[in-house]
C-alpha cells in the first residue's frame, strides 16, 4: 500500500500484490469448484442441476400444476432468472426446453405447449410462442416441499429462498440420466426405468447388503426415451453398474416388410438415443454414396409422428441380418453410451458411485424427508390440538366468552387471565347433562394461541352442533400424532412407509401406467459375418483402364482392349484389363505399399476418370508399378531395384483401408520394381547391364513382409525384370520386332541365386523387359 505523503492515505482501491501463480490458483479453484457443484454435475438425491431445480420451482411458485393452464415460456424463464438464476435467459430456456423433450428426457418434468424441437434435431421456438406447465413427475419431486422436508437457502441477492434439493419421491438421477462437462471431470448417466428402481431400492430396504448381482438383475439396463436395443453383455453391465464407469452398445429397432415376389425392405422404427434422425439419413446417404455397403441401395424418411426409416437393398440375395449388420459398423444405427455416474453426494462431495450407492444415497433422502415432513406435521397437529382445547372450552362457557368479548376492553387478556377450570366443575355439577365436552383438561387458563383462535372465531360455528365435530377432529389428531411418534422412534416403521410411497410412486409411473412401459428391449449381438463380395454387388463386366499420370476408370462392359481411348494432354495409356464390379484390384507403389481398389467403386467411364490418389493415400513421388486383379490363394514375386526379392501370397496383400499395407521393406534411394504372379519353377531375373540369371524358384523364400534375398548381383545398376517360368516350356520374351521368341536351352545361365548371370542372348529386348 502507498500514500501521496507521509500522513494521508492514498486515493481509490487498495493494492495489494502477491505472486501470480498463486492467484491464478486460487481463482481458477474458484472456478472449477463453481461449475462442479453449481452447473456441471447433478445431485444425486434429486438427480437435478440447480438451473433445473431453480426452473421446477419457479414453476411451481407460478402455480403452474399438471392439471392447470400453461402460461408462457418466456414468463416462466424471466422469472427464473430474475428471481433465482441470474444467468442468461436462452441457456435457462434450452434447459427448460430440455425437460419438455420426451425423446430426450424418459420421464418430461415440464409439459411443453408448442414447437419443443424434434428428434430430427430442430431447436425449439422462441420463448414467446411457446407455453409450458408442471408433469406429474415434477410434482412429485417436489412434493413436502411445503411441510419443511428440506432446507432453503437464501436467492443470489437475498430477496427470497429456494431450496437446497427437492424432496424427490423417485430416484430422479437414474429415470432422467444426466450429463454435463466440469472442470477436470464430467457426467455420463443413461435414463432408466422407475419400475425397475423402484423394486431395486424395495429390495435395498429389505437387506441393506443386497449385491450388486442382485440389484443388476432388478435394474438390468437403461430404459430409453427412444427405446432401442441394448446388446451390451451382461458382464460388461454388470461392471459398469459395479464401478459407475463403462459403456452400453445400443442398436435401432429394425423389422422387414415384405413386398412380395421375393423383394423385401428393411424399416427402422426406432433409432439410438440422442442421434438426430437427419443426421442419421445423411450418414446413411454418406455411406450408400461411398459404396462402404454397396448393397444399399436407398434410404427413405417416412416417417410423422413415428419413426419410419425405409431402408432398400440393392440385391435380394443377402440375409436382411448381414445388411444390418454391415450398417450397425458403418452407421449411427449403432451407438455406444457412455456411463460415468460421477454425482455430487449430499450436494457437496463429487464421487464415482455405484449404481447400489446412488440408490443408497436416494433412500437416505428420502427417510431424512420423512422424517422432516413428520416433525413439520406433529408441529402442526400440536397448535391444533391447543387451539381445539381453546374450542372446548369456549364452548362449556359459551355465555361466558361472548359476554368478555362484548363487554370487556382487552377481551384477550380477559380470556388468558379467567379460571376456566373453576367455571367447569360449577358447570358439570348444576347441569343434568353431561357433554363429553366436560371432560377434565390439564390446563386451567387459555394461552395466546387459544385466546387468539377464539377471538378469530366466525359467529356460525358456535352452533351445538360443532361439539361431536371437535371430538371427531381431536381424536384423530391425536391417533394420528401417536402414530407419527411411534414412526419417529422406529427406523423399521421409517422404511415401511418408504416403501409404501415407493409403491404408489411405482403405480402411479411403473410399467402399468401410461408411458411406464420398458422401451428399450436385450439382445445377444450376433457378429456381423464377412459378406461375399459377389453378394453385395452386382456382378457386371468392366474395364479398367489407368494412364501414366494415375487417372483410373471403369468403363461399362468388356471394351477392345486395343480400341482407342482418350486421355488427358500429356497423358498416355498404361494399364488396360477386363475386370468385373466384384473383383479387388491391387495397386502396387513404388514405395512398397500395396492398395487395394474395389471394382465397383472405380468412377464410370464417361470422362477422365479421377486420380487414384484420391482414393488411395499414394504419396506424390511414389509411382504405380502394377495394376492387376486380386485372386485368392495366389502367389506373386515383389523386388526392389536393389535385386532384393520374395514370394508374397496375394492374401497377405490384401489392404483393409486406403492408407495401404506395407509389404516390401526398401533401403533408401530403392524402389519397387517388379510384382508379378508366379506361375513356374523358375525364376529369370535380368539387370540394368542385361546380365541374364535363372535359378529355381524354390531358393525364394515365401514371406508376408519384408526385405527379401538377393536376387541377383551387380556392381553396377539394379534389378531391370523378373519372372516366373516353367523351365520345361523354355523362357518367352518378344524381340525388337515384336515377334514372340522362346528360348528352351538355358544351361548358359542357370546357376545360384544371388550370382551375376551372364549377357541376355541376342534378340532380347532392348529396354531389359521380359513383355
Amino acid at each position: 500500500m502507498s500514500s501521496t505523503d507521509g500522513n494521508e492515505p492514498a486515493s481509490g482501491p487498495i493494492q495489494t500484490s502477491e505472486p501470480l501463480s498463486r492467484a491464478i490458483g486460487e481463482r481458477y479453484l474458484t472456478y472449477a469448484l463453481s461449475t462442479i457443484m453449481h452447473r456441471a454435475l447433478p445431485d444425486a438425491r434429486d438427480g437435478l442441476k440447480p438451473v433445473h431445480r431453480r426452473i421446477l420451482f419457479a414453476m411451481r411458485e407460478l402455480r403452474l400444476s399438471s392439471t392447470g393452464g400453461f402460461r408462457k415460456s418466456a414468463k416462466i424463464s424471466g422469472d427464473v432468472m430474475g428471481n433465482y438464476h441470474p444467468h442468461g435467459d436462452a441457456a435457462i430456456y434450452d434447459a427448460m426446453a430440455r425437460l419438455a423433450q420426451d425423446f430426450n428426457v424418459r420421464y418430461p418434468l415440464v409439459d411443453g405447449q408448442g414447437n419443443f424441437g424434434n428428434i430430427d434435431g430442430d431447436n425449439p421456438a422462441a420463448s414467446r410462442y411457446t407455453e409450458a406447465r408442471l408433469t406429474a413427475a415434477a410434482e412429485a419431486l417436489m412434493e413436502g416441499l411445503a411441510e419443511n422436508a428440506v432446507d432453503f437457502r437464501p436467492n443470489y441477492d437475498g430477496t427470497l429462498e429456494e431450496p437446497v434439493v427437492l424432496p424427490a419421491a423417485f430416484p430422479n438421477l437414474l429415470a432422467n440420466g444426466s450429463s454435463g462437462i466440469a472442470v477436470g471431470m464430467a457426467t455420463n448417466i443413461p435414463p432408466h426405468n422407475i419400475h425397475d428402481l423402484v423394486d431395486a431400492c424395495l429390495a435395498m430396504i429389505k437387506d441393506r447388503d443386497i449385491g450388486d448381482d442382485a440389484l443388476v438383475a432388478l435394474v438390468p439396463g437403461p430404459d430409453f426415451p427412444t427405446g432401442g436395443v441394448i446388446v451390451e453383455p451382461r458382464a460388461s453391465i454388470l461392471d459398469a453398474y459395479r464401478t459407475g464407469r463403462g459403456a452400453f452398445r445400443l442398436r435401432a429397432r429394425w423389422q422387414v416388410e415384405d413386398l412380395g415376389r421375393g423383394t423385401w425392405q428393411i424399416v427402422v422404427t426406432e433409432i439410438p438415443y440422442q442421434v438426430q434422425k437427419s443426421k442419421l439419413i445423411e450418414r446413411l446417404a454418406e455411406v450408400i454414396q461411398t459404396k462402404k455397403v454397396p448393397l444399399l441401395a436407398d434410404v427413405r424418411d417416412e416417417s410423422a409422428d413415428d419413426i419410419r426409416i425405409v431402408l432398400e437393398p440393392r440385391s435380394k440375395n443377402v440375409e436382411p441380418e448381414m445388411l444390418m449388420g454391415m450398417l450397425f459398423r458403418n452407421s449411427d444405427l449403432e451407438t455406444r453410451f457412455s456411463l460415468n455416474m460421477n454425482v455430487l453426494i449430499d450436494g457437496r462431495t463429487p464421487k464415482v458411485c455405484s449404481l447400489k450407492e446412488v440408490l443408497r444415497a436416494f433412500l437416505d433422502h428420502r427417510r431424512e424427508v420423512l422424517i422432516r415432513r413428520s416433525r413439520h406435521r406433529m408441529e402442526k397437529i400440536d397448535h391444533r390440538l391447543e387451539v381445539l382445547e381453546g374450542f372446548i372450552t369456549a364452548f362449556l362457557h359459551l355465555d361466558r366468552v361472548i359476554d368478555i368479548i362484548r363487554y370487556d376492553a382487552d377481551p384477550k387478556a380477559a380470556l388468558m387471565a379467567e379460571d376456566w377450570a373453576v367455571r367447569r366443575a360449577r358447570a358439570a355439577s348444576e347441569a343434568d347433562y353431561v357433554s363429553p365436552l366436560s371432560l377434565p383438561h390439564s390446563d386451567d387458563g387459555l394461552t395466546e394461541v387459544q385466546a387468539e383462535a377464539i377471538l378469530n372465531m366466525r359467529l356460525r360455528s358456535l352452533r351445538r352442533l360443532e361439539e361431536m365435530e371437535l371430538l371427531r377432529e381431536q381424536d384423530a389428531l391425536m391417533r394420528e400424532r401417536a402414530e407419527l411418534d411411534d414412526l419417529l422412534s422406529s427406523e423399521g416403521q421409517q422404511w415401511k412407509r418408504i416403501a409404501a410411497e415407493l409403491k404408489e410412486v411405482q403405480k402411479q409411473f411403473g410399467k402399468d401406467a401410461p408411458g411406464g412401459a420398458r422401451r428399450s428391449v436385450f439382445a445377444d449381438a450376433a457378429e456381423a459375418e464377412d459378406v461375399p463380395l459377389e453378394a453385395m454387388i452386382e456382378r457386371e463386366p468392366i474395364t479398367v483402364i489407368c494412364s501414366r499420370m494415375g487417372w483410373i476408370r471403369a468403363m461399362k462392359g468388356h471394351q477392345q482392349l486395343d480400341a482407342e481411348v482418350k486421355f488427358k494432354d500429356g497423358d498416355e495409356g498404361r494399364f488396360l484389363f477386363h475386370a468385373e464390379t466384384t473383383d479387388r484390384i491391387l495397386l502396387v507403389g513404388s514405395n512398397g505399399r500395396f492398395f487395394t481398389l474395389l471394382g465397383a467403386n472405380l468412377p464410370g467411364g464417361r470422362g477422365m476418370g479421377e486420380p487414384v490418389r484420391l482414393m488411395v493415400d499414394l504419396p506424390n513421388e511414389a509411382d504405380i508399378v502394377d495394376l492387376q486383379i486380386f485372386r485368392p490363394g495366389e502367389r506373386l514375386l515383389v523386388a526392389s531395384t536393389d535385386g532384393d526379392g520374395f514370394i508374397v501370397a496375394s492374401d497377405e496383400v490384401l489392404a483393409q483401408t486406403r492408407a495401404g499395407k506395407q509389404v516390401l521393406n526398401l533401403r533408401d534411394g530403392a524402389k519397387t520394381q517388379v510384382c508379378r504372379k508366379v506361375a513356374g519353377d523358375h525364376v529369370a531375373v535380368v539387370g540394368d547391364n542385361r546380365k541374364l540369371l535363372v535359378f529355381a524358384l524354390d531358393e525364394l523364400p515365401e514371406m508376408g513382409r519384408g526385405k527379401g534375398v538377393r536376387l541377383q548381383k551387380y556392381k553396377d545398376g539394379g534389378l531391370s525384370d523378373a519372372t516366373t517360368f516353367v523351365l520345361a516350356d523354355g523362357l518367352s520374351w518378344k524381340d525388337p520386332a515384336g515377334r514372340t521368341r522362346t528360348e528352351t536351352d538355358l544351361t548358359e545361365w542357370l546357376a545360384k541365386r544371388a550370382t551375376a548371370g551372364r549377357m541376355a542372348p541376342r534378340g532380347f529386348p532392348r529396354d531389359n523387359r521380359f513383355t
